[in-house]
């Protein structure tokens, strides 16, 4: 059969949610709306996406409906549970997750920071809290540099997160022991993402996180849209944080970008590349950035960043290619706390062969945009339905 489009280019916008779950209140997030709420914070004109149709999801401060937008547009609920980073990109490829990655909002147990000292074969550990990764090395890091003691921390996120200082822990030897720590967190300790933190400076006025950042996510089962694509003879092009969330299953070209214009960059040149198959990015900044740190208008501005750089992918995609932007799970910066919230996600549909103006209503699964993808080139996932009939 003849794939309707040559490449599927998919764009995560992370935690880019567009208002609260019908279950949003057994998670504490009743009243969230990321983009909704960041737009009523600070207005800014966001004229691409809003002909592709943004404003047509649901009404935003600044951002009209249309009469005819020039893509087709919807939102998908998260069904699986949870609400953080592996989950959200999990179910885009197929993967619905009935129990949710384990939590430490009274930071670890006593034996799992006990092995990981002698494991890892460090003198200690400082933090064992929930924290800011800002924060917490302002606090911690003038003592870490002092003992060579690696600060530990997670989040309202399934997450263990080492933070040390380049100059006093080598970056080789920070990811080695991250990945000591993602073997031992096994059980009902495995959390979704060991995650290296590493920093630089001269004292807590200084300090800063560098982009070494890497991620050691647990392997995702195996019947999923990378693999399926891959094992078929299609390329799994992944830019920025993807293969890291995937465990690099099924990725055939990992493309590196630390920050929102690296991954447009970076998708820009992919789609200026030959492939065929799927094209698979993260713009991490929203989420990372101004969503946990609960900068509203640094979230405005990062959206309007991104709509001012959506012309030059839509100038770089093929007659054949297909452009959809949606996000993983809501992060709302007006809202209480620093933790992710429970949103359904935008659904941007866009190519230059693909109809304009279909209301893809809403979807009962973030899978729809994996089984989507896996429909047209032929194939089939286990989970969501296929809205490619539909554009």
């Amino acid at each position: 059969m003849e794939n309707r489009f040559n490449r599927i280019c998919l764009v995560i916008l992370d935690s880019v949610g567009i208002g609260e779950m019908p279950d949003a209140a057994a998670w504490g997030d009743e009243g969230s709306d990321t983009i909704g709420n960041t737009l009523k914070a600070k207005s800014v004109a966001l004229p691409n996406m809003q002909r592709l149709g943004l404003g047509n999801i649901k009404a935003l401060n600044g951002v009209p409906a249309i009469e005819s937008p020039q893509g087709s547009f919807g939102r998908c609920a998260l069904f699986s549970n949870g609400k953080d980073t592996a989950t959200g990109h999990w179910e885009i490829a197929g993967i619905v997750l009935k129990k949710a990655f384990p939590t430490f909002p009274n930071g670890f147990p006593d034996e799992v920071i006990s092995r990981f000292i002698k494991e890892a074969n460090v003198p200690g550990v400082l933090g064992n809290i929930p924290a800011s990764g800002t924060e917490i090395i302002k606090e911690l890091g003038e003592e870490h540099v002092r003992t060579g003691k690696p600060i530990v921390y997670t989040s309202a996120d399934s997450v263990f997160q080492i933070a040390a200082h380049e100059g006093v822990i080598p970056i080789e030897r920070q990811y080695e022991i991250c990945q000591i720590a993602r073997q031992m967190l096994d059980g009902e300790n495995k959390v979704g993402r060991v995650i290296a933190r590493p920093f630089i400076g001269e004292n807590s006025a200084t300090f800063k996180r560098t982009e070494n950042r890497h991620d050691y996510a647990v392997p995702p089962p195996p019947d999923n849209l990378l693999p399926l694509l891959s094992e078929n003879g299609l390329d799994v092009v992944c830019i920025g944080k993807i293969a890291s969330i995937y465990d690099s299953v099924g990725v055939t070209e990992d493309l590196t970008a630390k920050n929102n214009d690296q991954s447009i960059d970076q998708t820009i040149n992919a789609l200026n590349a030959d492939s065929h198959g799927l094209i698979f990015s993260n713009l991490v900044d929203f989420d990372m950035l101004f969503g946990h740190r609960r900068d509203p208008e640094g979230y405005s501005l990062a959206l309007a960043h991104f709509d001012e750089r959506l012309p030059e992918i839509l100038d770089a995609l093929n007659e054949d290619d297909l452009l959809i932007i949606t996000a993983d799970h809501g992060n709302d910066p007006t809202f209480r706390g620093t933790d992710h919230t429970r949103e359904y996600v935008p659904l941007l549909v866009y190519g230059k062969n693909a109809k304009p103006g279909v209301d893809l209503g809403i979807r009962g699964s973030l899978a729809d945009i994996g089984q989507t993808t896996a429909e047209n080139f032929g194939l089939r996932l286990s989970a969501g339905e296929s809205f490619l009939e539909m554009i």
